[in-house]
């Protein structure tokens, strides 16, 4: 039963098809619209002032020093995956719609993820405290990055370019509150570690909400009349091809550096994963006015998909003879 349910989808990917069906069928509307509307803003705000409150200014810089391993997944994260999205558009665009494709390419250039890339990385007995580093900077700098990488990526992919306004909205909206609990990680750091729950029902609950209220307005545009189901089929397609894509460029790159086996495992689990929790937010700000329920649908697609596989590769690894991985920290 515990190999089967590595295949199956996890809770909180069962929470977002509920969502989604909810906001298909019973979408917020009139009223509603601006009252979900702010609750989402306020519950995103609070997620990442409670990251902010509990990431330890010593797991970042605790891995700091391997420079050429976080090189490479940063240029893995934000270049590589770009370029394969650009890349492969013409086998990738006949496969979906349109906006599918932007949020494809959306897809490409968002931060790493970071709970599930950690929890990946020690399940394969990889490097933890590089996986730590890596991924908590990933996030933090993708606030920065990600709006950028679209900007651009969008003018490619033949769309309206993301506005400075929407830049700077995100900054507001995710960076400031992140300071903010930075700033106070003195006086409640040890508070919201201990509650690791509250985070968790935070970090999913804003999620949900997000989600919700995303697919609420494009059901209200006619998302799933305006999506056909070999496109939805062809989604699933492209979203395999690219992950496979980025692990194989990312193993490669492990061998070529010459990394150490965990090392490796840390390339492979932090340079081919791309953040939920961050993603969901930014494109609510960045692509405001526009279907954003298709458009994070593709991020939706490639986390379910990211998990069941990245489950049986550090499933394989972690079988794996001798002891390497053993020993590099803690999380």
């Amino acid at each position: 039963m515990k190999r089967l349910s590595r295949f199956l989808p996890d809770r909180f990917l069962l929470f977002l098809v509920t969502t989604v069906l909810i906001a298909s069928f019973f979408p917020a509307h009139g009223k509603g619209v601006p009252l979900f509307n702010a609750i989402t803003d306020i519950a995103v705000g609070l997620l990442f002032f409670l990251h902010g409150a509990r990431l330890s200014r010593e797991a970042i810089l605790a891995g700091i020093t391997h420079w050429r391993l976080h090189s490479l997944i940063f240029t893995t994260t934000f270049i590589l995956f770009p370029i394969i999205g650009l890349v492969l558009k013409p086998v990738l665009m006949p496969l979906v719609t349109p906006q599918l494709y932007l949020g494809i390419m959306f897809l490409c250039c968002l931060p790493a993820t970071v709970q599930s890339a950690i929890a990946f990385t020690s399940m394969a007995r990889g490097n933890v405290p590089a996986a730590v580093c890596s991924a908590s900077a990933s996030s933090l700098l993708g606030i920065f990055i990600t709006p950028i990488a679209v900007g651009v990526v969008v003018v490619n992919a033949g769309s309206a370019p993301v506005s400075f306004d929407a830049v700077v909205k995100i900054m507001l909206q995710l960076l400031l509150p992140f300071i903010l609990g930075q700033a106070l990680r003195r006086w409640i750091g040890a508070w919201v570690h201990k509650r690791k729950s509250l985070l968790k029902i935070v970090d999913q609950g804003s999620i949900l909400l997000v989600v919700y209220t995303a697919f609420s307005e494009a059901v209200n545009e006619g998302l799933w009349h305006n999506t056909p189901i070999p496109a939805l089929l062809g989604l699933i397609v492209a979203c395999g091809v690219i992950l496979v894509a980025a692990l194989l460029v990312t193993a490669l790159f492990g061998r070529i550096m010459h990394f150490s086996v965990p090392d490796r495992i840390t390339l492979l689990f932090c340079g081919s994963k791309k953040s939920l929790a961050s993603g969901i937010p930014m494109a609510q700000v960045l692509f405001a006015g526009q279907a954003v329920g298709a458009i994070v649908l593709p991020l939706m697609m490639f986390h379910q998909i990211q998990l069941m596989v990245c489950a049986m590769l550090a499933g394989r690894f972690a079988k794996r003879e001798g002891d390497e991985g053993q020993g590099q920290g803690e999380d």
